[in-house]
């Protein structure tokens, strides 16, 4: 299945004399960032009084693209996510950029690249994509907005004070993290929009939900997972005998604390917690290897300890959403060693780049997949193991019979179709623009710091008294992941889901009020 999308629209804001260089400059530096080129440009736009300038008209001609021109009243009635008061006492809207690029855009436009700026240029890019709210969205409840990210306040707050996570520890643990704690706690009982929950909205969709529920007309019959396997094997280029299908991944981790005898297990953190406890459940003595945020909580092999027989890592990490290099995972294999990558995530990664799913050449590669966060499948526990068939076969063993169920092998079976995996390349691409709204809006914030290599359907930020501000946006309706729970991080964090762009910008309002009344 497919989705028609237009070209790119560029809008541009200048200066009175700025040159086509500076022009130009900043807005190929913007096409590199969107992953596109001139050639992918339909528009050049801008605020009329600026429609004659040299630089603008030259650059257009440069690209070959007509200049479109936009009155201020017109610009300002768009609204745009990124507000500025200067613009707006100069010309009377917020955004030149912002708002042009949406105009040329057209119908159901959205910013592929948020405002960027220069001293004397503001670029942005937008282009028509297709586009479905968040349904049943709670109301949220914002004070009056006097100041801050919405009314486009100038004036600096005081920046974040900068503590640095934990320094790499391999040392075993038995500290107070939480870590049964998951992010649906937060919104259990409670009516709040969720960004504490990294399961993609509006899913399952129509269709699959259709195979699921046709599967409940042979619930008589005991689950026949051989359909189901034989799919995932194709998909990934496998024989069956390497696929192992799970109630989830957290099942998958069970397993592999159980049936996998492993002296010195090591768990590389800050990342999902259920493999430390599912070790530490089994009798394991478990060592942690502790990223820090100074280093962009990026992968160095050299800290994980040279006689850990048991590695896990995730890619890309909960809660951090870096993407690791496969070349750098794959580094840390050993004779002798397990190596467990977590890819609950990779199929929200544009091309499933860094994947290890399907690798046969590392040895002791064990990679688990969930179809519960794409698909919107929490509640039907799917997942499974992809490693060499002893290691499945002693997974196999540690198993009940009938460990996953009739309509979670059919989910299953679907997911692996050319139309699923095309559907879920699209919602990556999808999610991958509205992350950059996302983290553009939080950069207004000079209180809040955020893991800027992020790669996943979720962001890690830092703020002063993390725990605080959650609090204050739990009330306006909003509730986020608390970080203090994930070992190598404290009070002072948050995870965000990546949502569609209209509850982004509800957030990044309420979060505006959450700091103003923090204070």
């Amino acid at each position: 299945m497919g989705y028609a999308v237009s070209g790119a629209a560029v809008g541009v804001g200048a200066r009175s004399g700025v040159s086509v260089e500076e022009v130009l400059g900043l807005v190929t530096e913007a096409l590199r960032e969107a992953g596109l080129t001139g050639s992918d440009v339909t528009a050049l736009a801008t605020l009329e009084a600026r429609a004659a300038e040299p630089g603008i008209v030259g650059a257009a001609g440069r690209l070959g693209v007509p200049l479109r021109s936009y009155g201020a009243e017109e610009l300002a009635a768009v609204s745009v996510p990124h507000p500025s008061r200067a613009p707006l006492s100069a010309t009377g809207t917020a955004s030149v950029a912002e708002a042009a690029a949406l105009l040329a855009a057209g119908a159901g436009a959205a910013l592929l690249v948020p405002k960027r700026k220069t001293a004397r240029v503001t670029c942005a890019i937008a282009r028509s994509l297709p586009f479905r709210p968040n349904e049943d969205a709670a109301a949220v409840r914002l004070l009056p907005r006097r100041q801050g990210y919405i009314a486009g306040q100038t004036e600096p707050r005081t920046p974040p004070t900068h503590h640095p996570t934990a320094a790499m520890d391999t040392h075993a643990h038995t500290d107070a993290h939480d870590l049964r704690h998951h992010g649906d706690a937060e919104v259990r009982d409670e009516k709040l929009i969720d960004l504490a929950v990294n399961v993609r909205t509006n899913t399952p969709p129509e269709w699959l939900r259709a195979r699921i529920a046709d599967s409940l007309t042979g619930l008589a019959h005991y689950p026949d997972g051989r359909a189901a396997r034989a799919a995932v094997a194709e998909r990934h280029d496998l024989p069956p005998g390497h696929v192992l299908l799970t109630a989830g991944a957290a099942e998958a981790f069970v397993l592999l604390a159980r049936a996998l005898p492993a002296r010195r297990p090591v768990v590389v953190h800050p990342q999902f917690t259920e493999p430390e406890a599912a070790l530490r459940d089994a009798g394991h003595e478990v060592g942690r290897v502790l990223l820090r945020e100074e280093d962009g909580f990026r992968l160095d092999p050299a800290a994980v300890p040279e006689d850990a027989d048991l590695v896990v890592i995730g890619n890309p990490t909960n809660p951090t959403s870096v993407l690791h290099p496969a070349a750098a995972i794959a580094a840390l294999a050993r004779p002798g060693r397990t190596l467990v990558v977590d890819e609950a995530f990779m199929d929200a990664v544009p091309g499933e780049r860094e994947s290890l799913a399907g690798r046969t050449d590392v040895p002791g590669l064990v990679v688990l997949r969930s179809l519960t966060k794409t698909w919107g499948l929490a509640g039907l526990r799917i997942g499974y193991v992809l490693a060499h068939p002893e290691t499945i076969a002693l997974l196999e063993q540690a198993q009940p019979l009938w460990p996953v169920s009739t309509p979670a092998l059919v989910a299953a079976e679907a997911c692996m179709s050319r139309a699923a995996l095309a559907e879920a390349e699209f919602a990556a691409d999808r999610i991958g623009v509205e992350r950059a709204h996302l983290l553009a809006g939080l950069a207004e914030f000079d209180e809040v710091r955020a893991v800027a290599a992020a790669e996943g359907p979720f962001v890690l930020i830092r703020i002063d008294r993390a725990d605080a501000v959650r609090e204050r946006l739990r009330a306006l309706g909003f509730a986020a992941r608390r970080g203090d729970t994930f070992p190598g991080l404290d009070r002072n964090w948050l995870r965000l889901a990546v949502r569609d762009r209209a509850t982004t910008n509800r957030f990044l309002q309420a979060l505006d009020q959450a700091l103003l009344i923090e204070g």
